[in-house]
């Protein structure tokens, strides 16, 4: 059902983009659903951008949301958080199809131990662009570009765009960003002459244009941004500057010293390895 982008044994990261999974697309029979039970995170942002589907999110600040196509959930750990994501009724019961992405932001070193928060934003209330020809039409889920800004609350410069390709549509993309890379979300995209298709990432080249035309009607998601300030770990949902803040993180989990999810009774136990 998913498939892991980042990190990779040849690109651990993209701007401050630490992880990235494209989920599905997949059809859910009836009486099936996804349970993400309770687990925690540090030291970063995490998003939820579906084009299918619905997910129920709880988090150990009280929040309950739902997150639909098109839609914006970000949550900042920070310090630390806990959270699930389940498949709600009706859909569990009528079966559905989920398709979409989720991804990490590793927040700047100051931030890294802020107070963990949880902003929820509509489709309406995110930016919407399209090339003058009208043949791509895109909207600014993250951050800045294409003259446009997100509303969502981020930590660092960033960016990402969900873009709808017709036919043989071209989009330029500037060099606004040191580092930036496109998920094929659907269909086959020509990237400066190399064919990417569905389910394959292509990390640009830095600090030049590059040029996007679309085989056929095609779904992509761009994002990137400035690198993160110094090297992070990363070990099961834990993002850190140091090893110490990792084993510090997974014995507070260890020990049940995390904050809990209300109304959830389930968890993920600790990884033994």
């Amino acid at each position: 059902m998913v498939r892991r982008m980042l990190p990779s044994a040849r690109q651990r990261t993209v701007g401050p983009f630490v992880f990235f999974d494209h989920i599905g697309p997949v059809d859910l029979a009836p009486g099936r659903g996804v349970d993400v039970r309770p687990h925690p995170h540090i030291g970063l942002s995490t998003m939820t951008y579906l084009f299918d589907g619905v997910f129920m999110h709880r988090d150990s600040l009280g929040v309950v949301q739902a997150i639909r196509p098109g839609a914006v959930n970000w949550m900042t750990a920070g310090r630390g958080v806990v959270h699930s994501e389940r498949t709600p009724e009706p859909e569990r019961s009528a079966g559905h199809r989920m398709h979409g992405v989720q991804f990490w932001v590793g927040l700047p070193q100051a931030d890294a131990e802020i107070e963990p928060s949880f902003s929820h934003h509509a489709l309406e209330a995110l930016a919407e662009w399209s090339t003058e020809d009208g043949r791509v039409q895109g909207r600014i889920v993250a951050g800045e570009a294409f003259a446009q800004r997100s509303p969502v609350p981020v930590h660092s410069r960033l960016f990402c765009v969900d873009a709808n390709l017709a036919a043989d549509a071209v989009l330029q993309v500037p060099a606004d960003y040191p580092e930036r890379a496109i998920q094929v979300a659907d269909g086959e995209i020509e990237v400066d002459g190399a064919v990417f298709s569905m389910h394959q990432m292509c990390v640009l080249r830095a600090d030049a244009p590059a040029r996007i035309r679309a085989r056929g009607p095609a779904r992509i998601i761009v994002f990137g941004g400035d690198p993160l300030d110094g090297p992070r770990f990363i070990w099961w949902n834990f993002v850190a500057s140091s090893r110490e803040r990792i084993e510090r993180a997974r014995e507070d989990w260890k020990r049940g010293r995390f904050e809990e999810v209300p109304g959830e009774t389930e968890f993920v136990p600790l990884p033994e390895r």
